[in-house]
């Protein structure tokens, strides 16, 4: 009798343990097991995806390998359309399931499956979608979806052993490779975070042994961030961890009663992740449509000018541009950064929020689509439920980089000048100038925009906006759709609208 094969499909899923999938395999040894990954060349030339994420994922996959090898098997790596790698392989092997995670990803992920769905029932193969992170399909309300969520974070991790699944031997996958070339690979950054499962449990290992301890002082500081924040997003937006990993080796941490503070206040941003990629889920336009329909009535007009200092950190703002140099460099920035350099996009600069979403896209190495269009959307006050934030970047950079060190580290051009200067460089007289050999416009950018004017305008018209009978509709729609049914009341000012914070 011919072998048949299950087919395990990595997609946002790059692990070995609590993986649905394989837990599926390990019960099922009458098929053997082959793990596929199919790098995409619609995803390679997507504007969301660089070579920073095919890197992780490169190094995700050499992890996987080292790890089948002691299992007598390795990952069959595969580069084409989705469809044909499978053709291929079907005229190679007797598939007798497909089995993948359940992925909430961008329109061409979403129209890939629907593809690969029809090409399943058109060829009778089985498909079998697993729930991943206890993100819910099909979901029309949040009606019980936080107890639902929090059943499956509670709910005992996927156990198996890997000697338990009868894998495809090695010499079988060498004989079903298709061409295939890791031409993006750009070589070891040591500024980027390497991906793999097991750099990944280390580093989730140091965060609840060591580095949790002053989270909650150092989150919003753009410095100290860098070590005291988990610095697990990556890991669990390409699926090193799972979710549930990382919430029950909090619960572990916070149960030896070392940092428990700290580690409650990240293991709550734990289910605020899964709400944001739910929300995405359920609403999955608004990566191209704004969720508050009513503000594609707002004009902004695009400012190419503006947009091109924005992208490559000359704005003449130091922090603003320290941030953006520093994410291009290095894929990661804290939270209050990222929502920054979004209120600067399009509070301060006017600018569209979807012109800025694919370019920080590719830069954030911790792409994670739900979390990524609905963040962007929030910061630019266009859900019409949320606070209206407007960050001033200069009060920011007293705030969190008082001795303007995270500055001088991403902008070499200010690193000779003291505070305040450092801060604000238009404030040098012509003398300071000569005596700390600096040239105002010439050696550093002059700033592009008046962000009191600029404040003022984006607040005082975000406002207006906010009055209007479709915008408050649209406001009511989306809390009925996103909160639970005891959550279903929009708060308002006694004058109607959102309160504005100049943050």
């Amino acid at each position: 009798m011919a072998t048949k094969y299950n087919i395990v499909w990595l997609k946002r899923d790059l692990r070995l343990t609590d993986h649905a999938p394989l837990h599926h395999c390990a019960e099922d040894t009458d098929a053997a097991t082959i793990l596929w990954y199919n790098f995409e060349p619609s995803l390679i030339g997507d504007p969301h995806y660089s070579d920073r994420h095919f890197q992780f994922i490169y190094d995700s996959l050499a992890d996987l390998n080292e790890t089948l090898s002691s299992h007598g098997t390795q990952l069959l790596v595969t580069y084409g359309d989705t469809i044909d790698s499978l053709n291929c392989l079907m005229e190679q092997v007797e598939v007798k399931t497909l089995l993948s995670h359940q992925e909430t990803g961008i329109s061409m992920t979403y129209g890939r499956d629907q593809e690969i769905a029809l090409w399943c029932q058109l060829l009778e193969v089985e498909w079998k979608q697993f729930q991943s992170n206890g993100i819910q399909r099909g979901r029309s309300n949040r009606n019980g979806w936080t107890e639902d969520w929090n059943d499956y974070m509670n709910a005992p991790q996927h156990a198996y052993g890997l000697n338990q699944i009868n894998w495809i031997p090695l010499e079988e996958i060498n004989s079903l490779r298709i061409c295939f070339e890791h031409y993006w690979r750009v070589g070891n950054n040591e500024r980027f975070q390497r991906g793999g499962e097991h750099e990944a449990h280390q580093t989730m290992q140091s965060f609840f042994e060591t580095r949790v301890r002053g989270y909650q002082n150092n989150i919003s500081k753009p410095l100290s961030s860098r070590r005291h924040c988990s610095r697990l997003s990556p890991y669990i937006a390409w699926g090193n961890l799972s979710i549930r990993q990382v919430y029950q080796a909090a619960q572990d941490a916070i149960d030896r009663g070392f940092a428990t503070a700290d580690i409650k206040s990240m293991s709550a941003r734990l289910q605020w992740h899964c709400h944001f990629i739910q929300k995405f889920e359920m609403e999955h336009d608004m990566e191209f449509r704004s969720v508050n329909r009513a503000f594609e009535k707002l004009d902004k007009p695009v400012n190419e000018a503006y947009q091109r200092a924005w992208k490559t950190g000359h704005t003449g703002y130091p922090l603003v541009d320290a941030c953006m140099r520093c994410l291009i460099q290095t894929g990661y920035l804290n939270f209050r950064m990222r929502a920054m350099l979004v209120s600067f996009f399009t509070h301060h600069l006017w600018q569209p929020w979807q012109d800025a979403a694919p370019h920080l896209a590719g830069q954030f190495l911790d792409f994670e689509p739900g979390i990524h269009y609905a963040q962007i959307q929030m910061q630019a006050a266009e859900s019409g439920t949320n606070t209206m934030r407007v960050y001033n970047p200069v009060k920011q950079s007293y705030d969190h980089d008082p001795e303007g060190l995270f500055i001088k580290d991403w902008i070499p051009e200010l690193k000779n000048l003291p505070v305040p200067y450092c801060h604000e460089p238009w404030k040098m007289t012509t003398m300071e100038q000569k005596i700390y050999g600096f040239q105002y416009g010439q050696d550093y950018p002059e700033k592009i925009v008046d962000i009191e004017q600029a404040s003022r305008y984006a607040r005082q018209t975000l406002s207006e906006f906010r009055k209007r009978p479709d915008v408050q509709k649209e406001a009511e729609r989306i809390v009925r759709k996103h909160t639970n049914e005891s959550s279903k009341v929009v708060t308002k000012s006694p004058k109607g609208n959102v309160r504005s914070r100049n943050r």
